[in-house]
């Protein structure tokens, strides 16, 4: 029974992350999409450029909603470690992001904004599964001998169990 009961709690615990990694992350995504489109198809602005634009803005967003909401149960590392690190991955997601739009427009010689816009998706849907797996294992770890189990339904560390 004790085993199936810490099994239960580690599940639910994942998907209260991951329900709040989405919220923060679904408010980013409309920050990168929107601030992308503006900046490349208003503005002129090249692939690279408006992607790292509009992905660092939406990276400010994110790293607070993660940092005081989706992880804050794991915070107390130091804020310029976590900061210093997220940077370092959301850039590689962002690369992961800039690489699908680069290689439909240059590998396939894609033109329309419809079909620029799923490539850029789909970069951000492998960005989004990269970030979440490497903010939990290096930005926002969980302190050693912390359990799932230890935690609130909220995300709170409980004591004392």
């Amino acid at each position: 029974m004790t085993l199936r009961r810490g099994l239960i709690e580690r599940v639910r615990h994942l998907f209260h992350e991951v329900a709040k990694f989405g919220v923060v992350g679904a408010v980013g995504f409309v920050v990168t999409l929107v601030g992308f489109n503006l900046l490349h198809f208003d503005a002129g602005l090249g692939l690279f450029t408006s992607n790292i634009l509009a992905t660092g803005v939406a990276a400010v967003v994110t790293f607070a909603g993660n940092k005081y909401w989706t992880f804050r149960h794991r915070a107390g590392r130091g804020t310029s470690r976590e900061t210093i690190i997220f940077i370092g991955l959301n850039a590689v997601g962002a690369l992961m992001q800039y690489a699908c739009t680069w290689i439909a427009k240059n590998g396939f010689d894609v033109t329309d904004k419809y079909l620029i816009n799923v490539a850029f998706l789909v970069g951000i849907a492998l960005a989004t599964l990269f970030r979440f797996w490497s903010y939990r294992k290096w930005v926002w770890r969980a302190p050693p001998g912390e359990t799932p189990a230890q935690t609130s339904p909220r995300g709170d560390l409980v004591r004392g169990r």
